[in-house]
């Protein structure tokens, strides 16, 4: 039996990592959770209750366990990857850390994993609160790679799209194009990376049964422009978007970045792994979603 503890599998790609894990009956599944939010898991899983942010907390909860995979999608600080590289010393075989391409600063050319490198990026410690949401993963990265001393990949996703996302991003400009409400995009030809919620959760299961360590970018094949996406949403809803520079913050897009800002997956392609076809799922994303708005009009 493969051990697997997930930190974060409650929701979102997580919840659909404990899912594809529970696929596998090779696979015994431990989650660690506030036990604030319910789950469909059952008796299938085991749960362990903590405070992600309290060292105390965390380690009370998971005792002396042993794992041969942890998969962390809740690190958020280099106080919180220190702490568990100190108690997970010697307790676990691979460590998978769910990393950002928020890492990366924009730039017009394809990021590549070498063009953030936490090994040798200068440590500095303190809360999710000390840092800005980019350094904070870099510095999780960091402390992680420096200190840890068990083997660990840090997956670096790009905006993580599906029907289950609860932060609605992709929701958000539906609703705007299809109420005629301006939605605030500095750069409509910036190109992004996306991958979906289900998409998400494979690679990282089969991250997990590979020996690939280091960071690792991982997004759908093809990028799109902030304004192809939107092009899409028109297409699709019979309504024309109104895009503008600046707006009120709430209507500023989430995917209103500046300048492109999309990744490279040589790396996980070379060691065998496939990306769905962002060109084929996005459009198919978008209708399901607005079915719903057309089903409740």
């Amino acid at each position: 039996m493969t051990k697997v503890l997930v930190l974060g599998g409650t929701r979102f790609f997580g919840k659909r990592l404990v899912e594809r894990l529970l696929q596998d009956e090779q696979c015994e599944v431990t989650i660690v959770t506030r036990g604030l939010t319910p789950d469909s898991f059952g008796g299938r899983i085991t749960r362990l209750e903590a405070d992600r942010t309290d060292a105390g907390s965390l380690s009370a909860a998971l005792g002396k366990g042993e794992w041969d995979v942890v998969y962390d999608n809740i690190c958020f600080s280099p106080n919180e990857a220190l702490e568990a590289s100190k108690i997970l010393a010697g307790r676990v075989q691979k460590y998978i850390l769910t990393s950002s391409l928020s890492v990366y600063d924009f730039n017009p050319h394809a990021l590549t994993e070498n063009m953030f490198d936490p090994y040798t990026y200068p440590l500095q410690y303190g809360d999710a609160g000390d840092f800005s949401y980019q350094e904070g993963k870099r510095l999780g990265e960091a402390v992680f790679m420096q200190e840890a001393a068990f083997p660990v990949s840090a997956v670096r996703f790009p905006i993580v799209l599906g029907e289950d996302d609860y932060t609605r991003r992709l929701h958000f400009h539906i609703e705007h194009v299809r109420q005629g409400v301006p939605i605030g995009i500095p750069n409509p030809q910036a190109l992004i990376s996306f991958i979906r919620s289900d998409e998400a959760a494979d690679f990282l299961y089969w991250l997990g049964q590979s020996d690939l360590t280091g960071p690792v970018n991982a997004c759908s094949d093809g990028t799109a422009a902030i304004g192809d996406v939107i092009s899409i949403i028109e297409e699709i809803t019979g309504h024309k978007a109104k895009i503008v520079a600046e707006t009120d913050e709430k209507d500023m897009s989430p995917f209103g970045i500046p300048e492109s800002w999309y990744m490279d997956t040589t790396k996980a392609r070379l060691a065998g792994c496939r990306f769905l076809s962002l060109a084929e799922w996005l459009p198919e994303l978008v209708r399901t979603l607005n079915a719903a708005y057309e089903h409740k009009a």
